[in-house]
């Protein structure tokens, strides 16, 4: 049933995983390998732009965002390491681990890369066949720090 007037609305998912990297060219801490308590806010509307909402009133059912996003998350990102792509030296350490888990992110794996990443080539590929569309994406590093990428 739509919504009355000009309302929109949307949703949002916290989702939540570990995981380690290192960023190339940092000129601090954040050079060595390292680790955070990440949180991603995922916030999705209607296709249409409108506040059309599904049988039961709901744009999606909060629990699909978080099987299929954080499905993906799991088995690409938690509990392993994140590396760019251009990071050999990293790349060939973490070959080293037995067992180790490693994702080579095409580009330095910053909060801002990472947000860009789940928005721009996930989201597509793991919630494309629903009717929403991702709007924006905020990837939490820490408590005090994120970035967010829009659509």
């Amino acid at each position: 049933m739509p919504a009355s007037g000009s309302t929109q609305l949307s949703i949002m998912r916290q989702l939540s995983f570990c995981a380690g990297h290192r960023l190339l060219g940092h000129e601090g801490k954040c050079a060595f390998f390292h680790g955070h308590n990440y949180k991603v806010d995922v916030e999705v509307a209607s296709r249409d732009g409108g506040a059309v909402l599904d049988e039961v009133g709901r744009i999606v059912d909060f629990a699909v965002i978080k099987r299929r996003l954080l499905g993906w998350i799991d088995e690409h990102w938690d509990h392993g390491f994140i590396v760019s792509a251009d990071d050999t030296n990293g790349i060939s350490a973490l070959a080293l681990v037995e067992p180790s888990k490693t994702f080579v992110l095409p580009y330095n794996p910053t909060a801002e890369n990472m947000a860009r990443y789940l928005l721009d080539v996930v989201a597509p590929t793991v919630l494309g066949d629903l009717p929403v569309v991702v709007q924006r994406i905020v990837v939490w590093e820490t408590d005090t720090s994120c970035a967010i990428a829009t659509r």
